[in-house]
Formats: C-alpha cells, sequence, structure tokens
C-alpha cells in the first residue's frame, strides 16, 4: 500500500467509513487536532524524564488514537450493515478519565498548593507540557464545536479535559522534578 493515494490532492479526504469531506471540515480539524497533540506528547516522552511519566505517556498516546477513530467517525457510519458498532471494543471510558485523575492526585500530592498562576516555562521540557496542555484545550474546544453540530461521544470531551488538566500537572511535577523555576504570574497594580 502506497502512503499517497491522490484522493486528496483536490482538497477532500474520506472520514472513517468512507464519507468525503473538505479537508477544512470540522470532524477533520477536530481529529486532525488530537493526532497534533499526539505527536507533542511523543516530543514529552523522547525527553529525559521518569519511565513512569513515559508510561503513562504511552497509555494516553493509545487513547488519543482511540479519540481520533471516534471523531474520525460520522454518526451515519458508526454501525456497520450488520448492526454492529464500527468501533466495537474501541472506546473511551470512564476508567480512561480515572486513570488520569489518579495520576494528577497522585502528582498533586507532592506538590506545593498553587497560590497563583503560574508563567509556562522553566525547562524545555516543561515547556514541552505546556505546548501539549495548550493543543490540548483547542482539540477540545473543537471536539465541542463538533458535538453541537453532530453528537459525539461526551467521553471524549471529557477526556480532553480532564487530559488538559493531567499536561498541566505534569508540567509542575517535572518543574519540580528538574529544579526548574516556577514562575508565578503576579498582576501588575
Amino acid at each position: 500500500m502506497k502512503v499517497y493515494t491522490k484522493t486528496g490532492d483536490l482538497g477532500n479526504t474520506s472520514l472513517f467509513g468512507g464519507t468525503r469531506v473538505p479537508k477544512h471540515h470540522i470532524r477533520i480539524e477536530s481529529y486532525g487536532t488530537v493526532d497534533e497533540l499526539n505527536s507533542h506528547i511523543g516530543l514529552i516522552r523522547d525527553q529525559e524524564i521518569n519511565q513512569l511519566y513515559k508510561n503513562v505517556l504511552i497509555e494516553i498516546q493509545d487513547r488519543l488514537f482511540t479519540v481520533g477513530a471516534i471523531l474520525a467517525t460520522p454518526p451515519e457510519k458508526e454501525t456497520l450493515k450488520n448492526g454492529q458498532p464500527r468501533l466495537q471494543n474501541l472506546g473511551i471510558t470512564e476508567s480512561d478519565i480515572e486513570f488520569l485523575e489518579k495520576e494528577i492526585d497522585t502528582m498533586e500530592d507532592s506538590l506545593p498548593q498553587m497560590t497563583h498562576f503560574i508563567l509556562p516555562g522553566g525547562h524545555t521540557t516543561v515547556s514541552y507540557c505546556h505546548i501539549s496542555r495548550c493543543v490540548c484545550r483547542r482539540a477540545e474546544r473543537l471536539a465541542v464545536h463538533l458535538h453541537e453540530l453532530e453528537p459525539t461521544d461526551e467521553l471524549v470531551i471529557k477526556y480532553l479535559n480532564r487530559l488538559s488538566d493531567y499536561l498541566f500537572v505534569l508540567a509542575r511535577k517535572l518543574s519540580k522534578d528538574l529544579s526548574a523555576d516556577e514562575v508565578q504570574w503576579i498582576p501588575r497594580k
């Protein structure tokens, strides 16, 4: 199978199930942004960080492929001709969200309480986390927009919301682990 198909040369692409849409379609924007997020998370994973975090990030990347598949499937293609779900045994579950919450709680237990907003930065690895968090929020906004137009799995939105929280706390934890300065934002008076 060749990587290039030439079917998108005029600005259209196929969704999961074969429906053709313009490449600027909200569904494409949604799962394309999830793909972008997945790549940024890969960049975090490539840094010199604790293997535990790398293992969690691999799990998150796996779940993001599932999120992408869900977002790439229009409602009319969610069921196969035989009545079976197209994405059978694929999906985001409450346990995926609970996994993120558990990881957040574990990291927060070792961090000082936040009293101010924090300026992104302090170390390259920490900055990668903040960039990923911002891309995650964009993916979440796009998924919400898509959901308003064509209902999609609400757990996808919940997962992306929780994932951005995880990425923020990971940035704080890595700041501590790497002895990076965590600069508070103090508004001007």
